[in-house]
Protein backbone atom coordinates (compact mmCIF):
# COMPACT_ATOMS: atom_id res chain seq x y z
CA UNK A 1 0.00 0.00 0.00
CA UNK A 2 0.96 3.55 -0.81
CA UNK A 3 1.54 6.25 1.76
CA UNK A 4 -1.40 8.33 0.63
CA UNK A 5 -3.78 5.22 0.62
CA UNK A 6 -2.00 4.81 4.19
CA UNK A 7 -2.67 8.36 4.63
CA UNK A 8 -6.16 8.56 3.55
CA UNK A 9 -7.23 4.80 5.49
CA UNK A 10 -6.28 6.43 8.58
CA UNK A 11 -7.97 9.83 8.15
CA UNK A 12 -11.06 8.06 6.91
CA UNK A 13 -11.38 5.73 10.41
CA UNK A 14 -11.30 8.98 13.01
CA UNK A 15 -14.47 9.16 15.21
CA UNK A 16 -15.85 12.89 14.49
CA UNK A 17 -18.71 15.04 16.07
CA UNK A 18 -21.72 15.94 14.02
CA UNK A 19 -20.16 19.31 13.04
CA UNK A 20 -16.85 17.52 11.96
CA UNK A 21 -18.62 15.13 9.94
CA UNK A 22 -20.83 17.24 8.10
CA UNK A 23 -17.40 19.53 7.16
CA UNK A 24 -15.61 16.44 6.12
CA UNK A 25 -18.40 15.28 4.01
CA UNK A 26 -18.58 18.43 2.45
CA UNK A 27 -15.45 18.18 0.80
CA UNK A 28 -15.89 14.46 -0.44
CA UNK A 29 -19.24 15.26 -1.74
CA UNK A 30 -17.73 18.68 -3.57
CA UNK A 31 -14.57 16.84 -4.91
CA UNK A 32 -15.94 13.28 -5.90
CA UNK A 33 -19.46 14.09 -7.28
CA UNK A 34 -21.40 15.28 -10.10
CA UNK A 35 -25.30 15.83 -10.02
CA UNK A 36 -27.67 13.75 -12.31
CA UNK A 37 -31.11 14.74 -13.66
CA UNK A 38 -33.42 12.66 -15.30
CA UNK A 39 -37.10 12.11 -14.56
CA UNK A 40 -36.56 9.76 -11.61
CA UNK A 41 -35.25 13.65 -9.94
CA UNK A 42 -31.86 14.78 -9.34
CA UNK A 43 -29.33 12.41 -7.97
CA UNK A 44 -25.78 12.95 -6.19
CA UNK A 45 -22.94 10.50 -8.07
CA UNK A 46 -19.93 10.07 -5.93
CA UNK A 47 -16.92 8.09 -8.06
CA UNK A 48 -13.49 7.42 -6.25
CA UNK A 49 -10.84 5.10 -6.92
CA UNK A 50 -10.29 4.54 -3.20
CA UNK A 51 -12.72 2.20 -1.13
CA UNK A 52 -12.05 3.23 2.09
CA UNK A 53 -12.68 6.81 0.68
CA UNK A 54 -16.21 5.62 -0.67
CA UNK A 55 -16.67 3.68 2.70
CA UNK A 56 -16.21 6.87 4.31
CA UNK A 57 -18.81 8.79 2.30
CA UNK A 58 -21.19 6.16 2.65
CA UNK A 59 -20.87 5.84 6.46
CA UNK A 60 -21.15 9.73 6.86
CA UNK A 61 -24.49 10.08 4.68
CA UNK A 62 -26.05 7.35 6.18
CA UNK A 63 -24.86 8.73 9.86
CA UNK A 64 -26.57 12.54 8.94
CA UNK A 65 -28.89 12.04 6.53
CA UNK A 66 -32.00 10.10 5.14
CA UNK A 67 -31.10 9.38 2.13
CA UNK A 68 -31.36 6.02 -0.49
CA UNK A 69 -27.49 5.02 -1.52
CA UNK A 70 -26.89 2.64 -4.25
CA UNK A 71 -22.93 1.15 -4.12
CA UNK A 72 -21.53 -0.01 -7.54
CA UNK A 73 -17.89 -1.12 -8.56
CA UNK A 74 -16.10 -0.80 -12.09
CA UNK A 75 -12.95 -1.64 -13.95
CA UNK A 76 -11.85 1.22 -15.68
CA UNK A 77 -10.42 0.27 -19.18
CA UNK A 78 -7.11 1.77 -18.97
CA UNK A 79 -3.69 -0.04 -18.75
CA UNK A 80 -4.08 -0.01 -14.94
CA UNK A 81 -7.54 -1.01 -14.83
CA UNK A 82 -8.02 0.06 -11.60
CA UNK A 83 -11.68 0.05 -10.12
CA UNK A 84 -13.67 2.63 -9.45
CA UNK A 85 -16.01 3.10 -6.32
CA UNK A 86 -19.42 4.48 -7.25
CA UNK A 87 -22.44 5.71 -5.12
CA UNK A 88 -25.44 7.31 -6.21
CA UNK A 89 -27.19 9.46 -3.69
CA UNK A 90 -30.75 9.73 -4.05
CA UNK A 91 -33.93 11.26 -2.25
CA UNK A 92 -33.34 14.60 -0.61
CA UNK A 93 -30.64 15.33 -2.22
CA UNK A 94 -30.55 18.89 -2.99
CA UNK A 95 -31.64 19.50 0.74
CA UNK A 96 -28.69 17.64 1.86
CA UNK A 97 -25.97 19.81 -0.43
CA UNK A 98 -27.67 22.87 1.05
CA UNK A 99 -27.07 21.98 4.75
CA UNK A 100 -23.47 20.71 3.36
CA UNK A 101 -22.92 24.29 2.04
CA UNK A 102 -22.07 23.25 -1.37
CA UNK A 103 -25.53 24.29 -2.77
CA UNK A 104 -27.50 27.02 -3.96
CA UNK A 105 -30.39 27.82 -6.41
CA UNK A 106 -27.29 28.29 -9.20
CA UNK A 107 -26.07 24.93 -8.51
CA UNK A 108 -23.44 23.20 -6.91
CA UNK A 109 -20.87 26.07 -5.47
CA UNK A 110 -17.44 26.71 -6.03
CA UNK A 111 -16.28 26.63 -2.22
CA UNK A 112 -18.66 25.23 0.25
CA UNK A 113 -20.10 28.15 3.08
CA UNK A 114 -18.11 29.90 5.69
CA UNK A 115 -20.22 28.29 8.39
CA UNK A 116 -19.18 24.98 7.49
CA UNK A 117 -15.34 25.56 8.34
CA UNK A 118 -16.17 28.52 10.74
CA UNK A 119 -14.74 26.61 13.87
CA UNK A 120 -10.63 24.91 13.62
CA UNK A 121 -11.79 21.53 14.21
CA UNK A 122 -14.11 21.91 10.87
CA UNK A 123 -11.66 23.29 8.87
CA UNK A 124 -9.52 20.77 10.07
CA UNK A 125 -12.37 18.37 8.83
CA UNK A 126 -12.74 20.03 5.79
CA UNK A 127 -9.15 19.50 5.08
CA UNK A 128 -8.93 16.21 6.07
CA UNK A 129 -12.08 15.26 3.09
CA UNK A 130 -10.20 17.10 0.55
CA UNK A 131 -6.96 15.47 1.12
CA UNK A 132 -9.11 11.89 1.04
CA UNK A 133 -11.42 12.95 -2.27
CA UNK A 134 -8.07 14.23 -4.36
CA UNK A 135 -5.10 14.70 -2.14
CA UNK A 136 -1.85 12.87 -2.40
CA UNK A 137 1.95 12.51 -0.70
CA UNK A 138 5.10 11.27 -1.86
CA UNK A 139 6.54 8.51 0.80
CA UNK A 140 9.07 10.44 2.71
CA UNK A 141 11.77 8.06 1.66
CA UNK A 142 11.51 9.66 -1.88
CA UNK A 143 14.13 12.38 -3.13
CA UNK A 144 11.45 14.77 -3.22
CA UNK A 145 8.95 15.98 -0.23
CA UNK A 146 5.82 16.84 -2.42
CA UNK A 147 1.84 16.72 -1.26
CA UNK A 148 -0.71 17.83 -3.27
CA UNK A 149 -4.68 18.63 -3.43
CA UNK A 150 -6.09 18.70 -6.73
CA UNK A 151 -9.19 21.62 -6.47
CA UNK A 152 -12.05 21.97 -8.40
CA UNK A 153 -11.61 25.62 -9.21
CA UNK A 154 -9.14 28.40 -8.78
CA UNK A 155 -11.79 29.71 -6.36
CA UNK A 156 -12.03 26.31 -4.45
CA UNK A 157 -8.05 26.33 -4.77
CA UNK A 158 -7.60 29.87 -3.06
CA UNK A 159 -10.20 28.80 -0.88
CA UNK A 160 -8.20 25.50 0.50
CA UNK A 161 -4.83 27.71 0.56
CA UNK A 162 -6.53 29.96 2.59
CA UNK A 163 -7.80 26.98 5.22
CA UNK A 164 -4.27 25.78 5.38
CA UNK A 165 -3.08 29.46 6.03
CA UNK A 166 -5.56 29.17 9.44
CA UNK A 167 -3.08 26.46 10.57
CA UNK A 168 0.49 28.32 9.75
CA UNK A 169 0.96 25.68 6.51
CA UNK A 170 2.13 27.99 3.72
CA UNK A 171 0.62 26.55 0.11
CA UNK A 172 0.61 27.67 -3.47
CA UNK A 173 -1.11 26.83 -6.25
CA UNK A 174 -0.58 25.78 -10.36
CA UNK A 175 -2.29 24.87 -13.15
CA UNK A 176 -1.74 21.30 -14.24
CA UNK A 177 -3.95 20.14 -17.53
CA UNK A 178 -7.04 22.71 -16.98
CA UNK A 179 -6.87 21.57 -13.26
CA UNK A 180 -5.77 23.89 -10.25
CA UNK A 181 -3.43 22.31 -7.74
CA UNK A 182 -2.73 22.97 -4.46
CA UNK A 183 0.71 21.94 -3.20
CA UNK A 184 2.97 22.19 -0.66
CA UNK A 185 6.82 21.26 -0.67
CA UNK A 186 8.17 21.97 2.76
CA UNK A 187 9.11 18.80 4.70
CA UNK A 188 8.02 20.15 7.53
CA UNK A 189 5.11 21.67 6.61
CA UNK A 190 3.85 18.78 5.21
CA UNK A 191 4.37 17.07 8.64
CA UNK A 192 2.40 20.09 10.10
CA UNK A 193 -0.83 19.13 7.20
CA UNK A 194 -0.70 15.32 8.21
CA UNK A 195 -0.72 16.70 12.43
CA UNK A 196 -3.45 19.08 11.07
CA UNK A 197 -5.80 15.86 9.87
CA UNK A 198 -5.80 13.90 12.37
CA UNK A 199 -3.14 11.25 10.96
CA UNK A 200 -1.01 10.52 13.92
CA UNK A 201 0.11 7.50 12.79
CA UNK A 202 1.21 8.21 9.35
CA UNK A 203 2.87 11.22 11.00
CA UNK A 204 5.11 9.56 13.16
CA UNK A 205 6.06 6.82 10.06
CA UNK A 206 7.35 10.29 7.90
CA UNK A 207 8.99 11.80 10.43
CA UNK A 208 10.52 8.48 11.40
CA UNK A 209 11.71 8.56 7.63
CA UNK A 210 12.33 12.11 7.04
CA UNK A 211 14.70 11.80 9.84
CA UNK A 212 16.48 8.74 9.24
CA UNK A 213 17.08 9.85 5.47
CA UNK A 214 18.26 13.47 6.09
CA UNK A 215 20.27 12.31 8.79
CA UNK A 216 22.14 9.47 6.33
CA UNK A 217 22.00 12.66 3.94
CA UNK A 218 23.81 14.88 6.07
CA UNK A 219 26.52 12.38 7.62
CA UNK A 220 27.50 11.30 3.61
CA UNK A 221 27.61 15.56 3.48
CA UNK A 222 30.10 15.48 6.65
CA UNK A 223 32.25 12.39 4.93
CA UNK A 224 32.57 14.42 1.67
CA UNK A 225 33.20 17.45 3.54
CA UNK A 226 36.38 15.91 5.08
CA UNK A 227 37.34 13.76 2.37
CA UNK A 228 37.81 17.14 0.49
CA UNK A 229 39.63 18.70 2.98
CA UNK A 230 41.89 15.67 3.49
CA UNK A 231 42.76 15.77 -0.30
CA UNK A 232 42.76 20.08 -0.13
CA UNK A 233 45.37 19.37 2.42
CA UNK A 234 47.36 16.38 0.77
CA UNK A 235 47.94 18.67 -2.43
CA UNK A 236 48.97 21.43 -0.27
CA UNK A 237 51.45 19.10 1.67
CA UNK A 238 53.24 17.71 -2.45
CA UNK A 239 53.52 21.31 -3.72
CA UNK A 240 55.43 22.20 -0.09
CA UNK A 241 57.37 19.39 -0.30
CA UNK A 242 58.48 20.18 -4.22
CA UNK A 243 58.86 23.85 -3.45
CA UNK A 244 61.67 22.23 -0.52
CA UNK A 245 62.84 19.31 -3.09
CA UNK A 246 63.35 22.73 -5.34
CA UNK A 247 65.43 24.61 -2.97
CA UNK A 248 67.54 22.24 -1.66
CA UNK A 249 68.51 21.11 -5.52
CA UNK A 250 69.15 24.70 -5.66
CA UNK A 251 71.43 25.07 -2.39
CA UNK A 252 69.34 28.02 -0.78
CA UNK A 253 68.82 26.55 2.20
CA UNK A 254 71.55 28.04 4.01
CA UNK A 255 70.17 31.24 3.37
CA UNK A 256 67.35 30.25 5.36
CA UNK A 257 66.74 31.57 9.20
CA UNK A 258 65.54 28.98 11.53
CA UNK A 259 61.71 29.32 11.39
CA UNK A 260 61.77 28.02 8.22
CA UNK A 261 64.57 25.78 8.48
CA UNK A 262 62.28 24.24 11.43
CA UNK A 263 58.95 24.35 9.38
CA UNK A 264 61.10 22.50 6.24
CA UNK A 265 62.40 19.75 8.52
CA UNK A 266 58.84 19.37 9.99
CA UNK A 267 56.94 18.82 6.42
CA UNK A 268 59.77 16.85 5.20
CA UNK A 269 59.06 14.25 8.61
CA UNK A 270 55.63 14.47 8.15
CA UNK A 271 54.52 14.62 4.83
CA UNK A 272 51.05 13.66 5.06
CA UNK A 273 50.22 16.33 7.98
CA UNK A 274 47.58 18.78 7.71
CA UNK A 275 48.61 22.27 8.93
CA UNK A 276 46.77 22.25 12.09
CA UNK A 277 48.67 18.56 12.60
CA UNK A 278 52.13 20.12 12.12
CA UNK A 279 51.15 23.00 14.31
CA UNK A 280 50.58 20.71 17.03
CA UNK A 281 53.87 18.87 16.56
CA UNK A 282 56.14 21.77 16.14
CA UNK A 283 54.65 22.93 19.89
CA UNK A 284 55.30 19.26 21.06
CA UNK A 285 58.88 19.29 19.91
CA UNK A 286 60.22 23.16 20.16
CA UNK A 287 57.61 24.29 22.99
CA UNK A 288 56.86 27.26 21.09
CA UNK A 289 53.35 28.17 19.88
CA UNK A 290 52.52 28.73 16.25
CA UNK A 291 49.46 29.00 14.53
CA UNK A 292 48.06 27.40 11.50
CA UNK A 293 48.44 31.03 9.84
CA UNK A 294 51.66 31.42 11.00
CA UNK A 295 52.85 27.74 9.48
CA UNK A 296 50.98 28.56 6.34
CA UNK A 297 52.68 31.58 5.52
CA UNK A 298 56.30 30.38 6.13
CA UNK A 299 55.40 27.74 3.44
CA UNK A 300 54.13 30.85 0.85
CA UNK A 301 57.30 32.47 1.74
CA UNK A 302 59.30 29.42 0.76
CA UNK A 303 57.32 29.41 -2.77
CA UNK A 304 57.49 32.75 -3.43
CA UNK A 305 61.22 31.94 -2.82
CA UNK A 306 60.92 29.16 -5.39
CA UNK A 307 59.45 31.80 -7.65
CA UNK A 308 61.98 34.34 -7.62
CA UNK A 309 64.85 31.76 -8.49
CA UNK A 310 62.63 30.35 -11.79
CA UNK A 311 61.84 33.64 -12.08
CA UNK A 312 66.19 35.12 -12.24
CA UNK A 313 66.82 32.24 -14.25
CA UNK A 314 64.60 32.88 -16.94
Amino acid sequence: MSFTKDVKLEVSLQELNTEEKRAELSALLQMTSSLSISNRGIALVSKTENAPVSRAIYRLCKELYEVEITPSVKRKMNLNKNLIYRLRLEGSVKEILQDLGIYSSRGLLDRPLRKIVAKDNCARAYLAGAFMAEGSVNAPTKPNYHLEIEAESEKHAIFLIELLERFAIPAKKMERRNHWIVYIKAAEKIADFLRCIGASNSLLQFEDARITRDLSSNVTRLNNVEIANVVKSMEAATKQLEDIQFLKEQDQLRYMDDKLLDVIALREENPEASLNELAELYRMQTGNVVSKSGLKHRFVKLHEWRERIEKNDE
